[in-house]
């Protein structure tokens, strides 16, 4: 089996082993042939939408990568530059990493069944495609909160922070930028939503913000009690725990609230593209989605699914509130390293103000 080489975010150095799992087909025969995924979704989290492919297609086996976001890129970047084969299907919450190998030639068209009716905003040329609908949300730890209620938007969170900073220093979670993908793109679409961005972060800077490059070490710090807020985190991380901590409270920001995707796509140097499209599918379809919806605390996307947890429940309760991240080549315009360093430098020294 093929192995993968781990790089630091940015980087592209130090090499490691990552972590793969390989299911073996449900019905083993002399043409068995085998998925190979890259996807940035912990394996024990895509393990029901594994298994429920299998049992769709008995005799394929899963060769499951589960891989940091910058490396999914570099690795299919490197082998197709090389001749070799790559994954026959890339699975990341990296939007602008992904759009980027889907632009630059990286990915070939993959028309399924679901792709004439997807959501115009969530298919780039039949090639990449948004298959999750996953809010950045304030989380917050509810015994906190209990006399006042927790702050509900970005204004109310910079009084909060004024008004608080002494109670709270050291008790707020946010992404680190430098490190954290999806931390830089809903950052980078806050400075284009709101015009007080940079008051907020010296507020938070003031408040002794800790920075981390994983939701996980912000959401356990928060339902612990440990902290009391933490700032644009990924939804569908926050509403998993939230449903075995009920200490653990979770607002959409009512001034707007981001939405991501996590995108997927066939690379262009697939070993069984057929596969690939395969297993797209499946991600796409009714049955896929509601497993991310039911069982992974990710709303589906699929018009047909029902239930709260879904992209049409969600734009009914909520409207232009939402703003869903188009899948588009504008994704990448914080990919420039000049226009990145001077973001995180601004970020950095107005954490610093004092």
């Amino acid at each position: 089996m093929r192995r993968v080489l781990i790089l630091l975010f940015g980087l592209l150095s130090a090499p490691a082993a990552a972590q793969m799992t390989v299911y073996p087909a449900l019905d083993p025969a002399a043409g068995t042939r085998t998925v190979t995924v890259y996807s940035s979704l912990d394996e024990p989290l895509a393990r029901p939408m594994i298994d429920a492919f299998r049992a769709r297609n008995r005799d394929v086996a899963v060769a499951y990568e589960d891989m940091q976001t910058a490396d999914i890129y570099e690795r299919i970047v490197r082998e197709t530059d090389a001749g070799q084969p790559t994954a026959d299907f890339a699975f990341s919450s990296s939007m602008d990493l992904q759009m980027k190998l889907a632009n630059d030639g990286y990915a070939q068209p993959s028309l399924v069944p679901l792709s004439q009716s997807w959501p115009r905003w969530a298919n780039w040329r039949d090639t990449a495609y948004a298959l999750t609908y996953e809010p950045a949300v304030f989380i917050y730890n509810r015994p906190a909160f209990a006399a006042s209620g927790p702050p509900a938007t970005r204004g109310e969170l910079l009084d909060y922070l004024e008004a608080n900073r002494d109670a709270v220093f050291g008790r707020i979670g946010t992404y680190d930028i430098e490190r954290s993908g999806v931390g830089f793109m809903f950052f980078s679409r806050d400075q284009e939503q709101y015009s007080d961005l940079w008051t907020l972060v010296g507020a938070m800077g003031a408040a002794g913000v800790k920075l981390y490059s994983t939701t996980s070490a912000i959401v356990d710090r928060v339902a612990s009690g440990q902290f009391v807020f933490g700032y644009n985190i990924l939804g569908s991380y926050a509403a998993e725990m939230a449903a075995r901590h009920p200490d653990l409270g979770i607002v959409l920001p009512r001034d707007y609230t981001i939405v991501t995707s996590r995108i997927g796509l066939v690379p262009a140097a697939a070993a069984d593209a057929a596969l690939g499209r395969l297993l797209l599918d499946f991600f796409m379809s009714a049955e896929g989605q509601a497993i991310m919806a039911e069982k992974l605390q990710i709303a589906a996307l699929n018009p047909a699914v029902t239930g709260d947890n879904t992209a049409n429940a969600m734009q009914l309760a909520l409207g232009n509130q939402l703003r869903p991240v188009p899948v588009s080549p504008g994704l990448m315009v914080y990919l420039d390293q000049v226009k990145r360093a001077r973001l995180i430098k601004r970020w950095n020294d107005a954490l610093r103000q004092q």
